[in-house]
């Protein structure tokens, strides 16, 4: 049986990327026959450049490509040889378009980067280089196309790989093979011809049939299987399902579980055949244990002598791929493998310009900005470095995608570096008093009141309205207030989307500590920002937090104005200021709304005490 090659076709627009993967399907004959006699009467009839228009055209999705003059994706086609199957995919040429390079090498066992023998060496030449590269893709094909053009010149060819040369080894790649070229005659595609007799190498079609697949290299890493689901069949059954993604399994082996740490033994190895003695990187199955242990989505099984890391703090190269720029200290989704957890991204340490290779400053990141920066988690990850030395990649338990908390698209791809040194020596002491004998003490269940609105709204009076209400009811609360928290724990911090994103971080990290003291924390700050008053959510145990949405319209706050702050940011005095030159993002669904038209502070006041010792 042959195996499978993922390989991407990348470089410059224009360079001969269409026309290369219609010669590979034409001279391996993947498609129609009818469709395959019709192209060689074409060739015959009208030469070189007729055969280059119909060559391209039997790639697929090049609908759009016709239409528009770019392809605008990763289109894939499928072929095989005796000797291999092949999945390539026809990577996008223009700047513009990185972000879907990057999805193609993320796959990818091989690239095949191409140059016109006409132009060089070029800036997205560069480019996807460096991408591959940081990828993980070992194994690049230079492919200098269109030698015809330049009458199948040697040294034309010998001055493009010289060029190249120096700029692989700058870049760190050191396998790389040149093969001149010609799409349209076909000359060292899948044949050879007589017009380079001068070159003694591969076909670009050997070539690919011969380099290392990584699956294979795959097979020979430690045991890592990441637990997709629980597989509960019957009551007589408890299997633990997933993909194994390196290395190979048997029956009887010792495994251990992460982040527990707990060890056991396989008792069976399940797949849809029936029952394995063995399995190995590549496979879906469903793995049982010896004993009853506590496993879940998310969990790694690993061979127990070699386990893989686990970690909250990171450095990554981040590859950013939203039209939305990179909001520093905002909760995402972080999701490796089968693990999901929130995610904060630090300030980049450094951009990379990928043209020059020089490391910017950059407070932020655009679109297709690729940076090294430091993550945060908000829980232990099971990890392995993305990029092993002399090893494949790790693609499922070193690369990462962001995922925005509010619309859920997908809006960063990253490469895990090592875990920071001061995660690893960080570890949470065991705590003999628990948050509940806290609250025990204090007779009530811990909360926290979060209330929300424009500044001027009232959140502030009606806050501590309901605080005086709580604690004549015998209650033990503390109010953590906007203005009285920036003139100490927040001092250092502006108004700045970034820095209110780290002011309501902080504030959040406060209110939990103070519940697991067993108080109701009442909290009265803007918070503008949907995602963050999610993210203190999320900090909190289930129906802990209660979002109170002090809804006043913006002419009636600006019209109060007692600090005069409108004023002074309708006068440019003040930058950033929610409802005038900052969005405010209104909650969707909260628990609390009081309408400040159709009611007093005092009366807000009862309504929200009322409601809080109902719920509670």
């Amino acid at each position: 049986m042959s195996d499978l090659l993922r390989f991407i076709t990348c470089g410059s627009v224009d360079d001969g990327k269409s026309t290369l993967i219609g010669r590979l399907l034409y001279d391996t004959k993947q498609v129609p026959s009818d469709q395959l006699e019709a192209l060689e009467a074409d060739s015959r009839k009208h030469g070189t450049q007729g055969a280059a228009l119909d060559l391209a055209l039997l790639v697929d999705g090049l609908a759009a490509e016709r239409e528009q003059g770019i392809t605008i994706d990763v289109s894939y086609r499928y072929f095989s040889t005796p000797q291999r199957s092949f999945i390539v995919g026809d990577a996008p040429g223009h700047e513009q378009y990185t972000r879907n390079m990057v999805t193609g090498a993320s796959t990818a066992d091989a690239a095949v980067v191409l140059i016109d023998a006409r132009k060089g060496v070029l800036t997205q030449t560069r480019r996807h280089s460096f991408i591959a590269k940081l990828m993980g893709v070992r194994q690049i094909a230079l492919a200098v196309t269109k030698m015809d053009l330049v009458d199948f010149d040697e040294a034309a060819f010998e001055a493009i790989c010289s060029d190249y040369r120096t700029f692989a080894a700058e870049i760190g790649i050191d396998q790389w093979h040149p093969i001149p070229l010609s799409g349209v005659t076909g000359e060292n595609v899948a044949r050879r011809g007589e017009a380079m007799p001068w070159y003694p190498g591969p076909t670009l079609l050997e070539w690919l049939e011969t380099v290392p697949v990584d699956a294979v290299a795959d097979a020979e890493k430690p045991f890592r299987m990441p637990v997709q689901w629980v597989n509960r069949p019957n009551r007589d059954f408890r299997g633990f399902a997933g993909q194994v993604c390196s290395g190979r399994i048997a029956a009887g082996a010792e495994v251990r579980l992460l982040p527990s740490g707990r060890t056991t033994r396989i008792a069976r190895i399940v797949t849809a055949e029936g029952d394995r003695d063995e399995a190995v990187a590549g496979q879906s199955l469903t793995l049982t244990f010896t004993e009853e242990l506590d496993c879940s989505r998310g969990d790694v099984i690993a061979a127990a002598g070699v386990p893989p890391q686990a970690a909250d703090q990171f450095e990554a190269t981040v590859v950013w791929m939203a039209d939305e720029e990179l909001v520093p200290g905002r909760s995402y989704w972080l999701k490796l493998g089968t693990q999901t957890v929130a995610a904060t991204v630090q300030q980049p340490k450094y951009e990379i310009n990928v043209n020059t290779l020089e490391h910017l400053a950059a407070p932020t990141l655009q679109l297709n900005s690729i940076a090294v920066a430091e993550i945060a988690t908000d829980r232990e990850m099971v990890f392995e470095p993305y990029d092993a030395e002399g090893s494949s990649p790790n693609r499922v338990l070193g690369s990462f995608i962001l995922i925005d908390r509010m619309s859920n698209a997908t809006v960063a791809c990253g490469m895990l570096h090592f875990a920071l040194r001061r995660s690893l020596n960080v570890h949470r002491q065991h705590l003999d008093v628990s948050r509940e004998s806290h609250a025990s003490l204090k007779g009530q269940k811990p909360a926290v009141l979060w209330f929300t609105g424009l500044s001027g709204a009232g959140k502030s009076t009606i806050a501590n309205l309901v605080e005086k209400k709580l604690c004549a009811r015998g209650r033990h609360t503390f109010l953590l207030d906007g203005d009285n928290v920036r003139h100490g724990l927040n001092r250092d911090l502006g108004f700045t989307e970034t820095d209110r994103i780290e002011n309501i971080r902080r504030v959040g990290e406060v209110a939990r500590l103070m519940t697991d003291a067993g108080l109701i924390v009442l909290t009265a700050f803007i918070s503008p920002f949907r995602a963050e008053r999610e993210m203190v959510r999320k900090m909190m145990p289930e129906g802990e937090f209660i979002e109170i949405f002090i809804d006043t319209p913006l002419t009636d706050a600006e019209k109060r104005d007692v600090k005069g702050l409108y004023a002074k940011a309708r006068a440019g005095e003040i930058a950033n200021f929610t409802g005038i030159d900052s969005p405010y993002e209104a909650p969707e669904t909260p628990e609390i709304r009081i309408d400040t038209m159709a009611m007093s502070a005092e009366d807000a006041a009862d309504l929200i005490v009322g409601k809080i010792i109902d719920r509670r």
